[in-house]
């Protein structure tokens, strides 16, 4: 098949030879390192695909330690090879044909266990006759953790774009009487002007956010199936996100804005509250700027070496009890980690939580969110994204501490 393939679709920037050449490299050192004898990976999910060849389609790249490795791809071939510069771009219109160009098959396959359905996996088998299944699912997060100038580089604009949405222009966005809902439809058409990509991607299993989490009042620690701090109560049981058509905004409504900015695939995260025509009590306020303390504190050491589990431990254990009621979260509801990494995905590896014992790396990315719910009023607290460099984190959101009077 031609590879010489133009859509002529002139603002599509592609991912550099030279970055998807690196990716691939660091990954199979990884597998190298963690699986000496490995033979054979094969990854399916839309967004690693991205991540290693530059373009997103229904197919499978196919890893063999010995061989090139190939993108498989049953639909769009001529999109994939418009967009991408990997080298090895093959069509196909079933998992037959990339087994008949496979010369040997290993008894074991490295997938990403995460998110290979059982159906697909044995769709696979039928042409690949594998005996067992491995999980790649570590190797690639720990190769995607660490990103390059590039990635950076995307990520600092999205920030910027951020930080311009949620610090100056959301402000103009609240009216009295206005619902959630409504709300978010407007920022939403406003984050699509402003160069937003569309869509808020978690690796978490089963997941539909779309915009992000928005809260006016007590809203915001309304209890939520997501793994993160605040809630909201959204639209029906049946879309238990975005933002309720029935709650509308008053006077002296705490607004909690917690989404996602994309650009180019890659995100950052940010926080953001308002408090709409009035103020909050003394002690809400107090509580607040305690939380922007913390991430400060956290910020300043996000640098090479530092051991995620034990930052968490020291800012948990520096907390008295009072306030740890209801930080990270309200009530039964309170999650374990105080910040996370972030890229293509809001929710990457590692988590500053316990069990995270692998040392920082100058080029990780995370989004930290120390957070409070106060009963009767809404969820306190901030959320930036900071890169990790040797003077600490760097932040890439902006820098308003929050409670931004409308």
């Amino acid at each position: 098949m031609d590879r010489n393939i133009s859509l002529n679709v002139p603002f599509k920037e592609k991912v550099p030879l030279s970055e998807l050449t690196s990716r691939m490299k660091r990954f199979l050192n990884e597998m190298n390192k963690d699986y000496p004898d490995w033979e054979m990976a094969v990854i399916f999910s839309k967004v690693n695909m991205y991540y290693f060849t530059g373009t997103m389609q229904d197919g499978m790249l196919v890893i063999q330690r010995d061989n090139e490795p190939v993108l498989w791809v049953r639909r769009s071939y001529e999109r994939a090879c418009d967009e991408s510069l990997f080298p090895s771009i093959r069509p196909m219109n079933s998992y037959r044909d990339a087994a008949e160009n496979i010369k040997n098959f290993p008894d074991t396959i490295h997938i990403e266990t995460e998110v290979v359905p059982v159906a697909m996996l044995q769709r696979l088998q039928k042409y690949f006759p594998f005996k067992e299944v491995s999980s790649l699912d570590r190797q690639i997060s720990k190769v995607r953790a660490l990103k390059s100038k590039y990635e950076l580089s995307i990520m600092e604009t999205a920030g910027k774009l951020h930080a311009r949405l949620l610090e100056e222009l959301v402000p103009g966005l609240l009216h009295e009487g206005m619902s959630e809902a409504e709300f978010a439809g407007e920022l939403y058409s406003v984050m699509m002007k402003e160069g937003h990509h569309g869509v808020s991607r978690f690796a978490m299993f089963d997941t539909d956010i779309g915009l992000g989490q928005i809260g006016f009042g007590e809203s915001s620690i309304y209890p939520c199936f997501f793994n993160g701090p605040g809630g909201n109560y959204g639209v029906c049981p049946a879309v238990p996100a975005i933002g309720s058509r029935e709650r509308r905004l008053r006077k002296g409504d705490l607004v909690f804005v917690d989404l996602g900015f994309g650009v180019n695939g890659y995100h950052t995260d940010k926080t953001m509250t308002y408090v709409f025509g009035g103020s909050l009590p003394e002690e809400a306020v107090k509580i607040h700027k305690k939380c922007v303390e913390i991430q400060e504190r956290i910020a300043e050491r996000l640098k090479p070496g530092v051991i995620p589990e034990d930052l968490y431990n020291s800012i948990m254990d520096s907390l008295d009890n009072n306030f740890l009621k209801n930080f990270m979260g309200f009530g039964n509801r309170q999650v374990r980690f105080l910040g996370h990494g972030i890229g293509l995905h809001i929710d990457e590896w590692p988590v500053i939580a316990r069990g995270f014992t692998e040392p920082l790396q100058e080029g990780f990315v995370f989004a930290v969110e120390p957070k409070k719910g106060i009963e009767n009023i809404g969820m306190v607290g901030i959320e930036n994204t900071f890169v990790v460099t040797c003077e600490g984190g760097r932040c890439i959101t902006g820098n308003n501490p929050g409670l931004i009077m409308v």
